[in-house]
């Protein structure tokens, strides 16, 4: 894998944990959906492996786990990466290139290397601690607006970190 590679990899497991489009509804129809959240913040993911990795972003995630957007933004505001879904497919923007996949799931599991839970993700931001088989979420402080949640078994140790930007709104 070369350095080009790795890096953009890195940026794409980002980009699924927390899921990115520009298709996107305008914000005011999203804030009157009862069906779609909006959150932004920073996040961080860490990976163990041959070699551990490690990232760190600012995200807006908008949506539910059918219909929805998440844009990772690097330390300066620009636009690191793109995920957008619909029921039935999921777009991957990064820089000029763009990749399909069948659903949210399959995007997610191609960006990080394991399966990650997209609709446990929606329901810990909401504050539903559902208990998902290989994940397990940490939401004591999600008043604080923080989240923790740990993939402690293989496939792959992952441990993704989420801080919220304005968590009482």
């Amino acid at each position: 894998m070369t350095v080009l590679h790795k890096a953009r990899w890195g940026w794409l497991v980002v980009a699924l944990l927390l899921l990115v489009g520009c298709a996107t509804r305008p914000k005011t129809e999203v804030a009157k959906d009862p069906n779609f959240g909006q959150w932004s913040g920073r996040l961080a993911l860490k990976l163990e492996g041959e070699p551990p990795q490690s990232f760190s972003a600012g995200f807006e995630l908008i949506g539910n786990p059918q219909t929805g957007s998440l844009t990772l933004t690097g330390p300066f505001g620009s636009t690191a990466a793109l995920l957008s879904w619909l029921p039935g497919s999921a777009t991957l923007k990064s820089g000029r290139d763009t990749q399909q996949f069948s659903n949210v799931d399959a995007l997610i599991a191609h960006v990080t290397g394991t399966p990650v839970p997209a609709q446990a993700l929606f329901d810990w931001l909401n504050g539903k601690n559902t208990r998902i088989a290989g994940w397990e979420a940490d939401l004591s402080q999600l008043s604080a607006g923080r989240l923790v949640a740990r993939q402690p078994q293989p496939p792959r140790l992952a441990e993704l970190r989420i801080v919220l930007q304005n968590p009482h709104e």
